[in-house]
């Protein structure tokens, strides 16, 4: 699927007004783009946020793991694509799993599990900064367990849900 989606697509294909999708988009901070702006990857995005509010996840999580995740990609200078949406670009893609974060779907290149992520990757030219990050507070390692414990929650959260969302199926499924 590589058409450029409308707002109204990705409504439609969340099975969600497009005023939700709208709130979405605020509550997450994404840009809003016109016409058929947008990417399969950011109606992937979108996808697993329902699906995980689906699962009982608070949006308020959801909302709090999204920064985190923005800002551990910035500090690994990810963010140097040039594209308004360099945070979704990666969702939806289907390989390695276990290395990637769960909302934008970055692949670290570890698993997510190991408290581990290689610093010091810069995928762009930039001025140096007066200070280190590290000095100014910002910490990959220590975003990276903030992240690893509010995910691990999620999981287990996900899990203790899944009985009750397959009987809840195969209740739905034998409705006349």
């Amino acid at each position: 699927m590589n058409e450029h989606l409308t707002l109204g697509d990705i409504a439609k294909a969340l099975n969600r007004s497009p005023l939700y999708v709208g709130g979405l988009q605020k509550r997450f901070e994404l840009p809003a783009l016109k016409g058929a702006g947008y990417s399969p990857a950011y109606l992937a995005f979108l996808q697993a946020v329902v699906a995980l509010r689906t699962l009982g996840i608070a949006e308020e999580t959801l909302v709090r793991l999204w920064g985190i995740e923005r800002a551990l990609l910035r500090l690994l200078h990810v963010d140097s694509t040039g594209s308004p949406t360099w945070f979704l670009d990666d969702c939806g893609a289907t390989t390695e799993r276990k290395r990637r974060l769960l909302l934008s779907n970055y692949a670290l290149g570890v698993d997510i599990p190991a408290k581990a992520v290689q610093l010091g990757l810069d995928f762009a030219e930039q001025r140096k900064e007066l200070f280190a990050g590290k000095d100014m507070g910002e910490d990959a390692l220590r975003l990276l367990n903030t992240y690893l414990d509010l995910y691990g929650r999620i999981r287990a959260d996900v899990r203790g849900e899944l009985p009750v969302v397959r009987k809840a199926v195969r209740w739905a499924t034998a409705l006349p």
